[in-house]
C-alpha cells in the first residue's frame, strides 16, 4: 500500500498509517480467513481482537530511552494481565465458540494498539487458568527447543526450571529461543499448568496427551 515500515533497533514503529494496515490485515484478512477455514472443519470459530467485549484492554507504550534517545513506538500496546476480562472470554467458551484472536488490543480511548502475538497468547492462557487446566502452545517452524539449531531432530522433550538453568550454564541453547522459554516460565508462574513449544504442523496432536515438541513445566 506504499507505506514504508519503520524500525528502531529491530523494533517496529507503529505509526498512524501502520496501525490502519495491521488492523486491516490482522483483524480482517488473516483473522477471517482462519475463521472461515475452521468453520469448514465444523469448528464454530469467532474472530476477535482484544477490543471486542473489552477482553484485552492495554496501555499505549510510553516513550522509552534507547542509547540516550527517547523513542516513541507509536500505537503499540502493553498488557496488564490483571485487567484481562477473562469472564467475558469464558462466556464465549461456555457458549461453545472457539475464539480466534488477532494480535490487537485497545486503550479504552478509541485507539487500536498493535500487540505482540506471543504476549496475547500468554495473557489469554493466564486468564483462563483461573477456570481451567491450561496448556499454552507456542507454534513456530521448528519441532521444538533444539540442542543443535542446525539439527531439527535434536528436540529437548522436557524442560523444567532446573533443566533450563543447566542448559543455560552449559550454553546449549540458541539465543533466539530464550525469549519464548522465558515467556513460558512467566506464564507458568502466573498459573498456566504447562507450555508446549513445537511445530505448527503438530498443533492438533499437541492438544492431546501424546505431544511432539518441548513440554515446559515448573
Amino acid at each position: 500500500m506504499g507505506v514504508q515500515s519503520k524500525y528502531i533497533n529491530g523494533r517496529r514503529i507503529t505509526d498512524d498509517d501502520t496501525i490502519d494496515i495491521v488492523t486491516m490485515v490482522y483483524g480482517g484478512l488473516v483473522n477471517k480467513k482462519i475463521v472461515a477455514q475452521l468453520q469448514a472443519l465444523q469448528c464454530n470459530a469467532i474472530g476477535l481482537s482484544g477490543a471486542d467485549a473489552n477482553i484485552i484492554p492495554a496501555t499505549k507504550r510510553p516513550l522509552k530511552e534507547i542509547d540516550g534517545e527517547r523513542i516513541d513506538f507509536g500505537w503499540v500496546g502493553d498488557i496488564d494481565n490483571g485487567k484481562l476480562n477473562s469472564g467475558n472470554l469464558k462466556l464465549l467458551l461456555d457458549a461453545a465458540f472457539t475464539p480466534v484472536f488477532a494480535p490487537l488490543t485497545h486503550d479504552g480511548r478509541g485507539h487500536i494498539l498493535n500487540t505482540n502475538a506471543d504476549t496475547i497468547a500468554s495473557t489469554l492462557a493466564v486468564g483462563l487458568s483461573s477456570f481451567y487446566k491450561v496448556r499454552l502452545i507456542y507454534c513456530f517452524e521448528k519441532k521444538g527447543v533444539l540442542e543443535d539449531v542446525n539439527n531439527n531432530d535434536s528436540v529437548i522433550l522436557n524442560i523444567n526450571k532446573e533443566k533450563y538453568k543447566q542448559l543455560l550454564d552449559e550454553n546449549r541453547l540458541f539465543e533466539g529461543i530464550l525469549p519464548k522459554i522465558d515467556n513460558a516460565f512467566a506464564a507458568i508462574d502466573a498459573g498456566v499448568n504447562e507450555v508446549l513449544i513445537g511445530d505448527a504442523k503438530d498443533l492438533l496432536k499437541n492438544t492431546t496427551n501424546k505431544t511432539e515438541g518441548t513440554l515446559i513445566t515448573g
